[in-house]
C-alpha cells in the first residue's frame, strides 16, 4: 500500500537566538564604533580649520611676491560682506585675504581686492592667537612687515573641547599655526610643542 509522503514547508527568518546574538553583535560595533566616529569628527573638523588658515598665509605670501605689493591677511566681523580688518574681531570671526597697496593695515579703495574670504570658523574650534593678534601683513618681497598696528601674528593655537590632549594616534588633538617673521608658515601637532608655545584654548 502507497503511503505519500507529508509535504514539509521550509521555515523563513530568524530563530529568537539568531536575532539575539544579533543584536548583542550590532550593540558591540556601535558601542566601540561610536566614540571613534565622534573623534575622527572633531578631528578632522579641527584640521581642517588649520590647514584653511595655513594655506591662506600661503596665499597670501605667494601673492605679495606675484603682485610686487602688501598683501595683509585680517580678522573680519563680515568677510563676505564689508570685508574690512574690524577691530574686536578674531579669527574665530572670519578673516580676509586682500591687496594692502598703503600697507595700513586697512582695506579702503578700489586697488585693495580681496584676495580670499573665509567665513566664521565652527562654533565648537577656538582659534587663539598670541596677544590677541588679529592680522599679518606681506610685502611686496613676499616677507613679513613685522608688527605695523599693534602685535602681529605669529602663532595661533587651534582646539575644541578637549583641548591639548594625546589622541590615539600620538599626536595632539589641538594644533598650533606658527608664522616666522619672514612669512613662513607651518602647522605643529606636537603636544610638548604647543605646550611650550603656550597653546592652551
Amino acid at each position: 500500500m502507497y503511503i505519500p509522503r507529508m509535504n514539509r514547508q521550509k521555515q523563513h527568518g530568524f530563530t529568537l537566538y539568531e536575532l539575539l546574538i544579533t543584536l548583542l553583535v550590532i550593540g558591540i560595533v556601535l558601542t566601540l564604533g561610536i566614540p571613534n566616529l565622534s573623534d575622527f569628527t572633531r578631528n578632522s573638523r579641527i584640521t581642517g580649520t588649520a590647514n584653511d588658515l595655513h594655506s591662506s598665509f600661503m596665499v597670501a605670501r605667494s601673492e605679495a611676491a606675484r603682485a610686487k605689493t602688501s598683501v595683509t591677511i585680517c580678522a573680519s566681523f563680515d568677510p563676505f560682506g564689508a570685508a574690512n580688518c574690524d577691530e574686536g574681531a578674531s579669527f574665530n570671526d572670519g578673516w580676509i585675504i586682500f591687496v594692502d597697496i598703503n600697507g595700513d593695515i586697512t582695506r579702503a579703495g578700489t586697488n585693495e581686492n580681496v584676495l580670499r574670504a573665509h567665513p566664521k570658523v565652527d562654533d565648537n574650534i577656538d582659534i587663539v592667537t598670541n596677544n590677541g593678534a588679529t592680522y599679518f601683513s606681506f610685502a611686496a618681497n613676499g616677507l613679513g612687515r613685522g608688527n605695523v598696528d599693534g602685535p602681529a601674528f605669529e602663532k595661533a593655537t587651534i582646539c575644541d573641547e578637549r583641548n591639548n590632549i594625546v589622541t590615539a594616534g600620538g599626536s595632539s588633538a589641538a594644533r598650533l599655526l606658527v608664522v616666522t617673521p619672514v612669512g613662513r608658515s607651518t602647522v605643529v601637532r606636537d603636544k610638548v610643542a604647543i605646550d611650550n608655545a603656550g597653546g592652551a584654548c
